[in-house]
């Protein structure tokens, strides 16, 4: 029989091998974590339509709600009441007739996204305020930029109106522009756009800089109805697979002067949040949780697979753990409720 002062002198060689006393209490797993969740991360999206009083569920986005400008405000001071910090606003025009080929909605002074900035502004003088810049919602044929004959973008026409857009956003007050289009150029124009005017001082450009294509947008395009009427975005949006494409893209938004990242999707893109935690070191790193990744893991729970905010944490720590400092996340009223700080 080997007495236990004899086993400890034998096995002194490997006493590193021995971690799970780091890691018995609570407290002590949280000191684990190198990054840990905190509310002052999170960014939540908002999808405003034209429509003053709607109060609209979305059936494929559990728990999320298209509001206009009459009723968004008790809601989202319900949620800043318990520690929110910034939104991402996504326009929806409903209207007959809104829509045409250039997206003229998008930056209309009595449009959805514009109203919402100064009501918002109004209620919330401390909210962090940004918005969406893109034309999909807008534009009659559903695609992000302005199209040729042939239904290929017209980059420099593109650029031009998604530039105007974000300038017209940052003058109506927004803290914050976020193009996600995804055409070469507009992070260049955007802050060219935002010299002329004297805002360059007082709008961050956080640009999608890796946005990926594929089959996790579904619900978004349900509320926000944003789905092309042709074709797909694959000619501009990510492929999947390329991960040398979404390095060099994110260079070159850092280059065209970026202030900070976004990589989307997250989930399945977590190799790309760790290149562009090391390509973009200097410039915090947005991880945007879309709707399908939200929509799946809802249906996971209800399906008894997963606990709900057993899974929320996991793969919003995943995030952090990848290199994320930001997250445009759908739970965000969840953690609200959830973190303490």
């Amino acid at each position: 029989m080997v007495h236990k002062a004899e086993y400890i002198k034998s096995q002194e060689s490997s006493i590193s091998s021995i971690l799970q006393g780091g890691y018995n209490h609570q407290l002590s797993r949280e000191w684990q974590q190198e990054r840990q969740l905190t509310k002052n991360m999170f960014i939540f999206p908002l999808f405003i339509s034209d429509d003053p009083n709607e109060e609209t569920e979305i059936p494929s986005l559990p728990n999320i709600k298209r509001f206009g400008i009459n009723t968004v405000v008790p809601y989202v001071e319900s949620l800043v009441k318990k520690g929110l910090r910034a939104v991402i606003l996504f326009g929806v025009p409903l209207k007959e007739g809104v829509k045409d080929e250039v997206g003229t909605a998008a930056d209309d002074p009595e449009g959805p996204v514009i109203q919402a900035i100064k009501i918002l502004k109004k209620n919330f003088p401390n909210l962090f305020i940004m918005c969406d810049v893109c034309l999909c919602e807008y534009t009659s044929h559903g695609h992000c930029g302005i199209l040729n004959e042939d239904g290929s973008l017209k980059r420099e026409l593109s650029v031009q109106r998604i530039a105007a857009v974000a300038v017209n956003y940052a003058k109506a007050g927004a803290d914050s522009v976020a193009p996600s289009d995804m055409m070469d150029g507009r992070i260049k124009d955007i802050k060219l756009g935002l010299m002329n005017c004297g805002l360059e001082n007082k709008v961050l450009v956080m640009a999608y800089s890796a946005k990926f294509s594929g089959n996790l947008y579904g619900p978004f395009r349900d509320a926000a109805g944003s789905a092309p009427s042709h074709g797909d975005r694959k000619a501009y949006q990510l492929p999947p697979g390329g991960s040398g494409l979404a390095r060099r893209a994110l260079i070159r938004d850092m280059e065209e002067g970026s202030d900070a990242i976004i990589i989307k999707p997250s989930t399945f893109y977590l190799d790309i949040i760790n290149d562009a935690s090391k390509l973009c070191k200097d410039y915090p790193i947005c991880a945007y949780h879309v709707s399908g990744e939200y929509a799946m893991l809802h249906a996971a729970a209800e399906k008894g697979i997963v606990d709900l905010k057993g899974i929320a944490y996991e793969s919003h720590q995943g995030f952090l753990r990848a290199g994320a400092r930001l997250i445009i996340s759908y739970f965000t009223p969840e953690f609200l409720d959830w973190l303490e700080v």
